[in-house]
């Protein structure tokens, strides 16, 4: 029993907005096909007694910690824009 149809690709194709000829229907028909046929031989392992995971790796933060400190002054940031109003840098309006 086929576990994808050449209906279920042609829609998948349309929602995508892909052109797909008869020919490579059939093609990924049978490509998905497999996919989702080694996909299910994971169901067929015993996962009894094993812990879930989030990630295979362990992973941990590598950034810093963040820490207060002295920033520029606003008049000193504001030096280099082109125009401020307000204490902020006034940029072209994008919209109408």
């Amino acid at each position: 029993m086929a576990r994808i149809t050449k209906d279920q690709v042609k829609h998948v194709a349309h929602l995508a907005r892909l052109s797909v000829s008869e020919e490579e229907v059939e093609q990924f028909t049978e490509q998905l096909d497999a996919i989702i046929g080694f996909a299910e031989q994971l169901n067929e392992l015993d996962t009894e007694g094993i812990e879930p995971t989030t990630h295979v790796l362990d992973v941990k933060n590598v950034l810093r910690d963040d820490v207060v400190k002295q920033s520029l002054k606003r008049e000193d940031a504001l030096k280099n824009a082109p125009e401020e109003q307000d204490g902020q840098v006034k940029v072209p309006s994008i919209l109408e």
